[in-house]
């Protein structure tokens, strides 16, 4: 079996890298030639911790395996991440395990790379605004993705705790892009383009907020009673996923759909339009990919470090 420490990700696994892994499994996706298994995720009664797996099958790159790992609010205490995982993979011809990779920064980088498909797919044409809702670990890494797919002008930004919000400042400046801390209601009137990436449990978006076109990628909500957005909201705008059991059971659908404002067979599948199967935003005015994260992705970056680690003698041997 191999390994690839957490240590070593950083300096092997790059924004674009990620990017093109996970634009390639969503067309798989697409296609049929790949597939997630549910998700098994809990409340452990322990620390406030959500644990959990996720997996999956690609016959077309031939990578099986699951991530495991959670969300552990209160890891701060032990100067952690909140989010701590392991992706393992195995060989799909005998089913033994081939390797253990670190995936706390590789679920930031593959969740900021779905975000930044969603935008190079279903942004409004002209787009120059991009609003960010949330300031916490991964804002950062989703900020530099879609700052990567697309030319913006100026980040505006929005965190219920706004001491944190000198993250965003600091990314945005990174970038050589102005930020301007405002409320939800101008951010949602003034962005083209939206993030949320919080662990909020009621809606911080509101219908009444989103003017004119615009791009609202979700990616906060993977766990059930997790919320960012108002039903109202999403029942209105064309609606995208990455995996549609998920964005009704445990993603930013699973609301709209209880509300009974939304069917399940009118949310899309991003995959569809990254393969050329569905034309994406059309003349919708808003759309959202609702980004609940699947196990193929976390597949996907996890095969891709490993070659570069293996490219770079940065995989180390282990026998179990």
């Amino acid at each position: 079996m191999l390994v690839v420490a957490e240590k070593e990700i950083a300096g092997l696994m790059t924004p674009e890298a990620a990017f093109e892994a996970i634009e390639a499994v969503f067309a798989s996706m697409a296609r049929r030639k790949a597939y997630n298994f549910p998700v098994v995720r809990e409340a452990i009664g322990h620390e406030d911790a959500l644990y959990g797996f996720k997996g999956g099958f690609d016959a077309s790159a031939l990578t099986l395996g699951l991530k495991a790992g959670g969300y552990w609010p209160n890891n701060q205490k032990h100067n952690l991440i909140n989010h701590q995982s392991t992706v393992f993979l195995f060989d799909p011809d005998t089913g033994r395990v081939s390797a253990a990779v670190g995936g706390n920064l590789l679920t930031a980088l593959r969740t900021a790379a779905a975000s930044a498909v969603s935008i190079k797919y279903l942004a409004p044409k002209g787009a120059k605004v991009l609003g960010m809702i949330g300031a916490g670990h991964q804002s950062a890494f989703q900020m530099r993705a879609a700052a990567n797919v697309h030319r913006f002008e100026k980040v505006i930004g929005w965190n219920p705790h706004p001491e944190m919000l000198s993250r965003l400042a600091d990314t945005a400046a990174e970038l050589g892009l102005p930020f301007e801390a405002v409320e939800l209601d101008r951010l949602g009137a003034e962005a083209d383009v939206i993030i949320s990436i919080t662990s909020s449990f009621s809606p911080l978006l509101l219908n009444e907020h989103v003017k004119g076109p615009t791009h609202i990628a979700a990616m906060g909500t993977d766990t059930k009673g997790k919320q960012e957005l108002d039903p109202a909201l999403v029942a209105r705008a064309r609606v995208f996923t990455d995996e549609v059991a998920q964005s009704v059971s445990i993603g930013e659908c699973q609301h709209a759909i209880a509300s009974g404002l939304i069917r399940e067979d009118q949310i899309g599948e991003l995959g569809a339009v990254v393969a050329g199967d569905d034309p994406g935003r059309g003349d919708a005015e808003v759309t959202i990919f609702d980004g609940t994260g699947v196990g193929l992705q976390d597949l996907a970056v996890a095969q891709k470090v490993l070659e570069i680690a293996k490219q770079e003698g940065l995989a180390q041997e282990v026998e179990i």
